[in-house]
């Protein structure tokens, strides 16, 4: 069974872009607030980036098939660097995840939270000039550990707590509370002085270009004198 292909547009809900199906974010006026990811340039350009901003990938920058993993790295690439490049780089916190990766390679099973496991583990980095330098973080995190420092940096470590928030919540519990969950704060070191910028080359996207399914991928032709 196949679906017929839809057009990807920002306010349309994805796997990777749910905002748009929570009923939340329509109840409290905030769909405004879900725009294309091009926004993000002319924000720091203009100096007016939020104070919290979700950076999601469209398809062809997913590195899901039949995206490629260069145009995934170009774009990864050209949204630090302009951030880097801006003002707010020395107040910034980047936290970069994959939803998924590897997963049927991972060898330890995940821990068990109330009721439900983590689920696989994926690959994360923390972009900082407060970063640890060389620093492998050894905590059991989760995406909620990135909700946690938001409410902790933000909203005075209050949480998200179904039992108080005044509006249908099924989530059985406050993720962000669980005892096996790390703190990210501890990825940083604010006694030391800010990190410079490190600016990357983004490189060239979409080489090797995806194969149509069944034909074999063959490798780029080298060019040049």
């Amino acid at each position: 069974m196949t679906c017929s292909a839809q057009p990807q547009v920002v306010g349309a809900p994805e796997i990777w872009n749910p905002l748009p199906d929570f009923q939340d974010v329509h109840n409290d006026n905030q769909i405004g607030n879900i725009v294309p990811s091009t926004q993000l340039f002319s924000d720091v350009k203009a100096g007016s980036l939020p104070a919290v901003s979700w950076v999601i990938p469209s398809g062809d920058d997913s590195e899901h098939p039949f995206a490629t993993i260069s145009a995934g790295q170009n774009h990864v690439t050209r949204v630090i660097n302009a951030i880097m490049q801006s003002p707010e780089w020395s107040s910034t916190a980047i936290f970069l995840a994959w939803d998924d990766w590897g997963g049927f390679y991972d060898h330890v099973p995940p821990p068990t939270v109330d009721g439900e496991g983590y689920g696989m583990r994926v690959p994360a980095m923390v972009i900082s000039p407060y970063a640890r330098s060389g620093y492998v973080d050894h905590q059991t995190l989760s995406f909620d550990a990135y909700l946690k420092f938001i409410e902790d940096d933000f909203l005075g470590s209050a949480r998200l707590d179904p039992r108080t928030d005044g509006r249908p919540d099924p989530r059985p519990d406050v993720r962000e509370n669980a005892r096996i969950l790390g703190n990210l704060f501890k990825d940083f070191d604010f006694d030391h002085k800010p990190r410079p910028r490190l600016i990357l080359d983004p490189g060239v996207a979409n080489v090797p270009g995806p194969s149509p399914i069944g034909q074999p991928q063959l490798p780029p032709v080298p060019t040049g004198s």
